[in-house]
């Protein structure tokens, strides 16, 4: 009855409301930005080559908080969802909306720096509560705002990584339907609450570590796949845009179809215009917010134009079978074992389980600001965030043991009342985001570094936190 319930919600949600929002606000900030995530894609490489300016946070630190809050199980599971259940021409739909969103990721981004803040001890903070309180002087709607992040990152999204990761033991022969899930959730929710309650820093700091040299080899063991299955390189792309243009199938079951999967995905995936990133993007210090922006646009390639990419044509490659029964974790496990055998299944797993105990704790974290800024920009008190951390806890242990269908959608409807407030704000400040585009690549023009200063397009000192 609640799976139900959700699935009917997040069907009209996603289409057609989600949709054409999420088209139509890409699409007016990439005409608005006269294609910035494209035009300036060689400065935005520079940009994140900068060296950081002492011990500030720099604009790579910034790009690799928002990126390893973005990569996750999304990236091998949700991809593998959608492509199950709608079909390959998900993949052509969700590098699509990527293009798009890039635009939508810088506009956001650029809000965050130029309306951050400075705290006591000197590091910069911010994100969309910030710049709606500030610019748009709605203190409500900015509340509203975090209560939906925390509702998508304390809730549907660790329900969904949660679920996520046990799903990878189903391959296993000790794996039982009704007792592992349980068993996983248990342990899952232990070394969450331990981190949380302070005893966890060696294991954050060793996964932080770990992660990124997993994507590396994650990105590099699909390559060689593709490679040992060259053949079927041509066959696979032409299955990928039939799928994607046939719409006749699409439009005779919209809600399930490659269109709708590889949109849904793609944004659960790369998170832009939802407005998470932005917490992350105000952190830098640089000379110019539009420097941020372009960085974070850079976020959004890595995780679906490399990430997800790797593991859409790794599957297809592989010629393994497609099917709602091995939908998630299952489709990944055994086109990888058309090359490494048993060895396959055990590396998605680490992968997995390395990718999704940093999403959980990176999701807490970033909890955290929103918590702050309903409590009059300070965090709770000691008492609060134990009961609060305690319940994060019984939320990863319950995602281990909810339906896959019920995790899937609780996120999307989430994240999707995140975006509706997010990207509207957004759109009635981007005359500010183009003012300061044109500022910085006027300056670049005359050969000058860019330095920002608010007043010269039309921001009065007062109206920020920092810039003056």
């Amino acid at each position: 009855m609640v799976t139900s319930l959700l699935n009917a919600i997040d069907d009209v949600m996603y289409y057609p409301v989600l949709i054409i929002v999420m088209s139509v606000f890409g699409l007016y900030f990439t005409f608005r930005m006269r294609g910035v995530q494209i035009r300036l894609l060689p400065e935005a490489i520079r940009c994140v080559m900068e060296p950081p300016e002492g011990e500030n946070v720099s604009s790579f630190q910034a790009l690799m908080v928002s990126t390893a809050s973005r990569v996750g199980t999304g990236n091998i599971i949700g991809v593998s969802t959608a492509i199950c259940l709608g079909g390959p021409g998900a993949c052509f739909w969700m590098w699509l909306m990527c293009i798009i969103g890039g635009a939508s990721a810088f506009t956001e981004s650029t809000l965050a720096q130029i309306y951050k803040r400075r705290g006591k001890d000197g590091n910069f903070f911010g994100g969309p509560a910030y710049y709606i309180e500030q610019a748009l002087h709605a203190p409500q709607v900015a509340i509203l705002f975090c209560i939906f992040l925390i509702a998508t990152y304390a809730f549907g999204f660790n329900l969904l990584c949660s679920y996520n990761l046990q799903s990878t033991f189903a391959a296993y022969p000790f794996y039982h339907k009704e007792s592992t899930p349980i068993i996983i959730g248990v342990i899952l929710a232990v070394i969450v609450g331990y981190c949380l309650m302070g005893g966890g820093k060696r294991i954050i700091s060793l996964t932080s570590t770990i992660v990124p040299f997993m994507g590396v080899s994650y990105v590099l063991v699909a390559l060689i796949i593709i490679f040992l299955h060259f053949r079927n390189i041509p066959e696979m792309f032409v299955e990928i845009f039939t799928n994607a243009f046939d719409f006749k199938a699409i439009f005779g079951g919209v809600s399930g179809s490659c269109m709708i999967y590889g949109i849904k995905r793609g944004l659960y995936s790369n998170e832009a215009g939802v407005g998470s990133a932005p917490n992350a993007a105000a952190a830098a210090h640089v000379s110019h917010p539009v420097k941020q922006g372009l960085v974070q646009t850079l976020s959004v390639y890595i995780d679906t134009l490399l990430l997800c990419t790797a593991t859409a044509l790794m599957c297809l490659v592989s010629g393994t079978p497609i099917s709602a029964e091995v939908s998630g974790a299952p489709y990944v496990q055994n086109a990888i074992s058309t090359v490494f055998g048993e060895i396959g299944p055990i590396f998605i797993t680490i992968a997995m389980i390395l990718f999704a105990f940093t999403t959980l704790i990176g999701n807490l974290y970033y909890v955290d600001n929103a918590l702050a800024f309903l409590n009059g920009k300070k965090m709770p008190g000691k008492r609060f965030m134990q009961i609060f951390h305690s319940i994060c806890m019984l939320v990863v242990f319950l995602g281990a043991i909810a339906p896959m269908d019920a995790c899937w959608a609780l996120a999307d409807i989430t994240m999707g009342l995140m975006t509706f407030i997010n990207l509207p704000c957004c759109f009635l400040m981007s005359g500010t985001v183009s003012k300061a585009l044109k500022d910085y690549e006027c300056k670049k023009r005359e050969g000058r570094n860019p330095v920002f200063k608010a007043r010269e397009i039309g921001i009065e000192d007062s109206q920020l936190g920092c810039w003056k």
